[in-house]
C-alpha cells in the first residue's frame, strides 16, 4: 500500500527478486519500503508522472459525476415542458440521483478496497456514462427517473475509489497536493454545474437543451474509460482479499440510508408528518446495522470498521463535512429558484451570477491543499468563518439592492463565501482521512462521502421548506424568502464551524497537558497535539 516513497497498486505481471514489478506498459513500480524505493531519477520520475496520470483520470470522472449534482437544477423546466413531467417526477429528477449516490458509495468503497479499485471504477464510468445516454435519450418522464437512478448508483460506485487511490497511490506527507486537487474540483463542479447547464441550454434551445445535459457525460465517459484502464495501476491477483464483503452490514446500511434520506428527498411531495416516522425506522435499522458491525468485525472484516470513529481527526472531520455539505448544497438551490422564477433569469445567466463562487473556490481549494499540513483544523475553522461571512453578505447584498442588480450586488460576497468553501472542503477531508490505512481508504472514503451525501439531503430539505414556507407566506417574494432561508443555511455552517473550533481546543488543551506541541504520531496511529495531520512511518499496507 501507499509508504513514503510513493509505492502504488502494482500493474504488473510478475515481481522481480527484490519485489519490484514490471508493469505492462513499460512502467516501473517498485516497493518503497526502506532501500527498495526506484533505484534511478528516471524510474522515480516516470512512477510520478504515471500516478498523476492515473489521478487526472480519476478528478475527470469525479467531476463529471459531482457535476450532475447541480447541473440538472437549471434543465428542470426545460424537462419539465419537453417531457410533460409532473411535479414529483420533476423532484424524483433531482433527488433520485442523490439517493442512489448515497446508497451505493460505501459497499462500493469497501469492495474497491478488497478486490482492487480500479476494475470497480471502470465499472461504475461505465455504467455513468451509459445511463448519462440513456437520460438524455428519455422519451417519458419515467424514463428519465430510471436513468437518474442507475446514473446515481454508477457515481456512489465510482467515487469512493477516487477517494481510496489517492490514499493508495500518495504518502501521507504528499496527500495534500491531490486532496487539494479533488477538493477544487467538488467546489467547482457543484458551482459550475448551473452555469455549464445554462450554456449547454442556451445553444441547443429551451425545448430540448436539456438533453445536452445528459449527452455531454458521453465522449469524456468513454475517453476516460479507456485512459483508467490504461493508466489507473491494477492491483496483483495474489494481493486481492478474499474476505466476506459482509453482505448482512451493506443490505442493513443501504436500509438505513434508504429510509433516512427517502423523506429528506421527498419532503415537499408527501404532504403531511406521517413521512417522518421513516426517520425513526431508519434509526431502529441503522443501530441493528452498528450491533452486527461489531459482532462482525470479531471474526471479519466489516463494510464499516466502527473503530475509525474513535480517531477524533476522522469522527468529528465526518460531521464537519456533513453539515457544511448541509448548508453548502441548499446554496445553489435556494439561488437558483430565485434567480430564475424570482427574477426571471435565463439558465445561462443564473449559472453566471453563480461563478464568483466556482472562481473563489478553486483558487482557494489549490492553496488550502498546500497549506492544511502546515496549519491543520484551523485553516478548516478559517474557511468555515469565510463562508460564513461570505454568506451574510450576500444576504445583505440582497437587501440592500433588491431586484434584477441583485446578482451583481452578491458577487463579491459569493466570491468570499467561495474562498473559505475552497479551505473547507479539501484541508478537512485531508485531516479527515490522514490517520486512515490506505486498505481501508476506500470505505473510509465512502463512508465521507455518504455522510455528504446525507448532509445536502438534510439541507435541501430543511432550507428548502423554509424558502417555500416563507414564499407562500408572503404572497410570493422570493428576495425575502430566499434572505431567511439564506440563514438556515448559514446557520449549519457556523454549527460545523464549532465542531471545529471543539477539535482545535481539544488539541491544544492536550498538547498543553503533555507539553508537547510538535509530538508526532506513534505507530499506532496517535493523532499529533498540534491538531495537523500526522506523519506516518513508511510502511507496506497491501
Amino acid at each position: 500500500m501507499t509508504s513514503a516513497g510513493g509505492h502504488m497498486e502494482s500493474m504488473s505481471t510478475g515481481a522481480s527478486k527484490d519485489g519490484n514489478r514490471a508493469g505492462r506498459n513499460g512502467w516501473v513500480n517498485k516497493a518503497s519500503e526502506g532501500n527498495n524505493s526506484p533505484r534511478t531519477a528516471s524510474e522515480r520520475e516516470e512512477a510520478d508522472r504515471r500516478r498523476w496520470r492515473a489521478f487526472s483520470v480519476c478528478l475527470v470522472a469525479a467531476f463529471m459525476t459531482l457535476l450532475d449534482v447541480s447541473i440538472v437544477n437549471v434543465a428542470l423546466p426545460s424537462i419539465r415542458a419537453s417531457l410533460h413531467a409532473t411535479l414529483s417526477d420533476v423532484q424524483w429528477v433531482l433527488s433520485g440521483y442523490a439517493l442512489t449516490f448515497g446508497l451505493a458509495l460505501v459497499p462500493a468503497g469497501r469492495y474497491g478496497d478488497a478486490r482492487g479499485r480500479r476494475n470497480v471504477f471502470i465499472a461504475g464510468l461505465t455504467l455513468f456514462t451509459l445511463s448519462s445516454a440513456a437520460a438524455g435519450l428519455a422519451p417519458t418522464a419515467t424514463w428519465l427517473v430510471v436513468a437518474r437512478l442507475i446514473q446515481g448508483a454508477g457515481a456512489g460506485i465510482l467515487n469512493p475509489q477516487v477517494v481510496g487511490l489517492v490514499q493508495y497511490l500518495f504518502p501521507p506527507a504528499e496527500r495534500g497536493r491531490p486532496f487539494g486537487m479533488l477538493g477544487a474540483t467538488v467546489g467547482i463542479s457543484t458551482a459550475i454545474g448551473p452555469l455549464l447547464g445554462g450554456v449547454l441550454i442556451h445553444l441547443a434551445g429551451a425545448q430540448e437543451g436539456w438533453r445536452w445535459v445528459f449527452y455531454v457525460n458521453i465522449p469524456v465517459g468513454i475517453a476516460a474509460v479507456v485512459l483508467g484502464w490504461r493508466l489507473i495501476p491494477q492491483r496483483p491477483r495474489e494481493d486481492r482479499r478474499c474476505e466476506s464483503l459482509d453482505p448482512v452490514g451493506v443490505a442493513l446500511l443501504g436500509v438505513g440510508v434508504v429510509l433516512l434520506l427517502l423523506p429528506l428527498v421527498q419532503e415537499q411531495q408527501w404532504r403531511g408528518r406521517a413521512k417522518w416516522l421513516l426517520l425513526v425506522a431508519a434509526v431502529v435499522v441503522l443501530a441493528g446495522f452498528v450491533n452486527w458491525e461489531r459482532h462482525h468485525a470479531r471474526h471479519s472484516e466489516p463494510v464499516v470498521d466502527l473503530d475509525l470513529f474513535r480517531l477524533r481527526s476522522y469522527a468529528l472531520g465526518s460531521l464537519i463535512g456533513l453539515l457544511y455539505f448541509a448548508g453548502f448544497t441548499a446554496i445553489f438551490f435556494i439561488y437558483t429558484l430565485y434567480l430564475q422564477s424570482g427574477l426571471g433569469y435565463s439558465p445561462l445567466l443564473a449559472g453566471l451570477a453563480i461563478t464568483p463562487f466556482a472562481l473563489g473556490s478553486a483558487a482557494a481549494a489549490a492553496l488550502g491543499g498546500r497549506l492544511v499540513n502546515r496549519l491543520g483544523r484551523p485553516l478548516v475553522a478559517i474557511g468555515l468563518a469565510l463562508v460564513a461571512v461570505g454568506l451574510a453578505g450576500t444576504v445583505l447584498a440582497v437587501h440592500v439592492v433588491p431586484g434584477h442588480s441583485a446578482p451583481l450586488a452578491t458577487a463579491v460576497p459569493l466570491l468570499v463565501a467561495g474562498l473559505g468553501s475552497g479551505l473547507v472542503i479539501t484541508p478537512n477531508q485531508t485531516i479527515t482521512l490522514s490517520e486512515v490505512p490506505p486498505r481501508k481508504g476506500g470505505s473510509a472514503g465512502g463512508m465521507i462521502q455518504t455522510g455528504q451525501r446525507i448532509g445536502a439531503a438534510i439541507g435541501i430539505a430543511t432550507v428548502g421548506s423554509v424558502f417555500f414556507a416563507h414564499l407562500a407566506g408572503t404572497g410570493g417574494r422570493y428576495s425575502q424568502a430566499f434572505q431567511v432561508a439564506l440563514f438556515v443555511a448559514i446557520a449549519l455552517i457556523l454549527v460545523a464551524l464549532v465542531a471545529a473550533l471543539t477539535d482545535i481546543v481539544v488539541s491544544h488543551r492536550g498538547a498543553y497537558g503533555s507539553d508537547a506541541h510538535s509530538t508526532e504520531v506513534h505507530s499506532s496511529g496517535a493523532r499529533r497535539s498540534d491538531g495537523r495531520p500526522p506523519k506516518q512511518r513508511t510502511t507496506n499496507h497491501d
